[in-house]
């Protein structure tokens, strides 16, 4: 009885921790941008994948340990082996191949027209942004926090002034690394709301984990006037709507 109590109690806890992982401003599966929707699809589809498979293979290998020295031996085991060992692997991993290049189009977002540009630099050990017009000039800078407007396309060109980093905003896609001269460019658009952050995702020092960044995302009219105002936030980490 204490036993099977016990059991309840460790099995609700559990599913508390693992809910818990599923939401928060850095969690990959509260997705609140279309690349980050797109990866967030593909790891269900894997992970719903890998269990049916895994249920199919310890089912076909309890149903050998089980018959085994019982009826009759396979009339074609060239047949089973052929079928479970190398036709279903090829079908599923060409089916997974065909499924991740038609995904990563909403990853990379390459065929989207870019709204807005902010020029990404990473530092030990913080972050700065410089939001540029269209001919590349610096409009505002800020500093451990970038201002998005939201459904817009926005391009990081992202680097680094010293060591490698990890540029990596979860709610809203994939990462990108920031290296000492070379740009790297990301697209991301934010879609949903509630809190977003970013983190540096490549150790790069002592301070690593202290490179986190808030994302704020704001309509159209807001952002035009944050820009328009011109104050350099970058020897602060506060910010004024």
């Amino acid at each position: 009885m204490l036993k099977a109590r016990v059991s309840h109690i460790t099995a609700v806890v559990l599913a508390i921790l693992f809910a818990a992982g599923c939401d928060g401003p850095q969690s990959t599966l509260a997705p609140a941008g279309d690349a980050a929707f797109a990866i967030a699809e593909i790891w269900w589809v894997m992970l719903i994948g890998s269990v049916i498979l895994f249920v199919l293979v310890i089912g076909l290998f309890a149903f050998a340990l089980l018959r085994r020295g019982r009826g009759p031996q396979l009339t074609r085991p060239f047949l089973f082996i052929a079928g479970g060992g190398l036709l279903m692997p090829t079908v599923v991993l060409a089916a997974l191949l065909v499924y991740g290049v038609i995904a990563s189009r909403d990853v990379t977002s390459t065929d989207v027209e870019v709204d807005r540009v902010i020029a990404v630099t990473g530092h030990r050990w913080f972050w700065e942004f410089a939001y540029l017009d269209d001919d590349g000039a610096v409009l505002r800078r800020s500093r451990d926090f970038v201002i998005i407007p939201a459904r817009r396309m926005v391009e990081f060109r992202v680097t680094s002034n010293d060591v490698i980093h990890g540029f990596w905003i979860p709610r809203l896609g994939g990462k990108i690394d920031a290296i000492p001269g070379r740009i790297n460019t990301l697209r991301l658009r934010a879609n949903g709301d509630g809190p977003i952050s970013g983190q540096c995702a490549e150790f790069c020092g002592i301070d690593h984990a202290h490179m986190r960044f808030d994302v704020r995302v704001v309509d159209d009219a807001s952002f035009a006037r944050w820009i328009g105002s011109g104050i350099d936030d970058t020897a602060r980490a506060a910010t004024d709507d």
